[in-house]
């Protein structure tokens, strides 16, 4: 693991993983250089965008850009970034997140807070500056169940208060996992556990990629005195239905993995069938699914 005191020495780069992001790449260019002292270079993996990010990335000399050749999902393209570059932290984020003034300092001084830190995440605000939950803990069978059974019409519910952990103060400590909206990892940490599981294409991916790590003795950390706001659900608009649909079959996978062999078979099957029934509750509700984090998460 990294020596806390060569953090200073340690070289930092962005991943952005960009699919139809031409309207929100822009401000989170220019939100860069206000967010740390040091130079922080930036890799943008497309996966085959037709709205002018590609165009506005090639023209753009502070992005490197890499073409997926195809909508490889977010998981992969992300790994995609961090294997194309060598510096030891990554922060890798949505198009439509923007840094705070001092953001990517503040993460950087708290992952040497945090030495056995394998992965921290900032303080997300949406738009109209509301904290977003977004250092949860793992999700569990009767707290999965809780929250997606009430989540919807009853928001304080224990189930899902327990599970967002949102009435608590904003403080810096360790969290089950993190949302990938907005991540710091730490290059060894990340390759150790293989990066992202790129059987997820969309969803779930931050949340097994954090258990993973803490499995493997890495600290999973919410650093909230880094802030960014983010815009959410820029790409998921395209396709609610679609994307509706990928999540609860990420959701599904993720649980499932936890529960395997022949005589958990009656769990998963009971499982499949309440996630598909909440996806067609979800879809006749609103079209998405409520509480998803901004942009890709549960």
């Amino acid at each position: 693991m990294t020596d806390v005191n060569t953090l200073s020495d340690a070289s930092t780069r962005a991943v952005v993983v960009t699919y139809f992001s031409g309207p929100f790449l822009d401000d989170l260019v220019a939100s860069i250089p206000a967010a740390s002292t040091r130079v922080i270079p930036l890799t943008v993996v497309d996966n085959a965008s037709t709205d002018g990010t590609v165009e506005y990335a090639t023209q753009h000399e502070a992005i490197q850009l890499i073409h997926s050749g195809g909508n490889l999902g977010y998981g992969r393209a992300a790994n995609l970034g961090v294997h194309s570059s060598s510096e030891d932290w990554i922060i890798i984020a949505n198009p439509d997140v923007s840094f705070k003034p001092g953001a990517i300092d503040a993460l950087l001084q708290a992952a040497s807070r945090w030495p056995h830190a394998g992965v921290l995440g900032p303080q997300i605000l949406t738009p109209d500056g509301r904290i977003y939950p977004s250092a949860r803990e793992l999700p569990s069978l009767g707290r999965g169940i809780g929250h997606a059974i009430f989540g919807w019409w009853w928001p304080t519910n224990p189930w899902t208060a327990g599970y967002r952990r949102e009435r608590e103060a904003p403080t810096e400590r360790t969290a089950g996992w993190l949302s990938g909206a907005c991540l710091l990892v730490r290059r060894a940490a990340f390759e150790e556990v293989g990066g992202f599981d790129e059987s997820y294409f969309m969803y779930f991916e931050d949340t097994d990629l954090c258990e993973r790590l803490s499995e493997a003795g890495w600290d999973v950390v919410y650093a909230p005195s880094a802030v960014v706001e983010h815009h959410g659900a820029h790409s998921t608009s395209r396709s609610l239905r679609a994307m509706s649909k990928a999540h609860h079959q990420s959701a599904y996978r993720y649980l499932a993995r936890h529960y395997p062999g022949p005589a958990r078979a009656p769990l998963r099957w009971v499982l499949k069938a309440g996630l598909w029934a909440r996806y067609q509750l979800s879809r006749r509700v609103s079209g998405v699914v409520h509480g998803a984090q901004p942009t890709r998460r549960s």
